[in-house]
């Protein structure tokens, strides 16, 4: 069965602007959940956050993800779940330039990509799990976009926020973001500072207080 929802907008231009300055390490001193740990970056030096289109494609059917470009919107992150197809790649040259065309703000794919020189030409942000030059088929099986999917046992719902740098991924309810947002943003602010007291001498561990853990009874 086919079937594609409405995209779902859940990232407003304030959270947008927020994330701009948020790196995802900073947000995991914080929380245990949303972060996708086991794709690797293609590219190096890049910083993006944008709202959740997800596609679930079954194995070898690529149909879904093609149609969803036609369903993104300049700043969208394509989240793609496979089902564990993780031989065949579903994103090569086309699919990568046509989604470079429509604006989108990076792709995580949980599965390979094809196609290694030309999208490192796209500058196009991608996570995935590898390369493989066996590919994907147009066989009309099924597809869903915009459903809930997951990776890594992170469920990526449509609208979510993403926010991914060299470091990695994490995704959040956009209800859940300014929180984690700002206290990101306050902790990236104090760091200087902290520099600062250890260039003075200072020690870490009593800069933060973790010495007391190491006291003597």
């Amino acid at each position: 069965m086919f079937l594609m929802k409405e995209r779902v907008q859940g990232v407003t231009d304030e959270l947008r602007e927020l994330y701009q300055a948020v790196c995802p390490s900073s947000i995991g001193h914080m929380t245990d959940f949303g972060f996708i740990t086991s794709l690797k970056p293609f590219q190096k030096d890049f910083h993006f956050v944008g709202n959740a289109v997800t596609v679930q494609l079954p194995h070898m059917d690529s149909i879904a993800i093609h149609k969803a470009i036609d369903v993104v919107q300049p700043g969208d992150v394509l989240c793609v779940n496979t089902c564990n197809e993780y031989d065949r790649a579903p994103l090569g040259e086309l699919v990568g330039y046509s989604y470079k065309k429509k604006g989108v703000a990076g792709i995580i794919i949980d599965g390979c990509i094809t196609d290694v020189k030309a999208l490192q030409a796209m500058d196009l942000p991608i996570f995935c799990r590898g390369v493989s030059a066996l590919t994907t088929r147009s066989v009309g099986i099924e597809g869903m976009i915009n459903v809930p999917i997951a990776i890594d046992n992170v469920v990526i719902k449509p609208g979510d926020l993403v926010v991914a740098d060299d470091d990695g991924i994490f995704v959040v309810d956009p209800e859940f973001a300014k929180e984690y947002g700002e206290r990101a943003v306050a902790k990236q602010n104090g760091e200087p500072a902290t520099k600062k007291r250890i260039d003075a001498g200072e020690s870490l561990p009593h800069i933060n207080g973790n010495y007391k853990y190491f006291e003597k009874a």
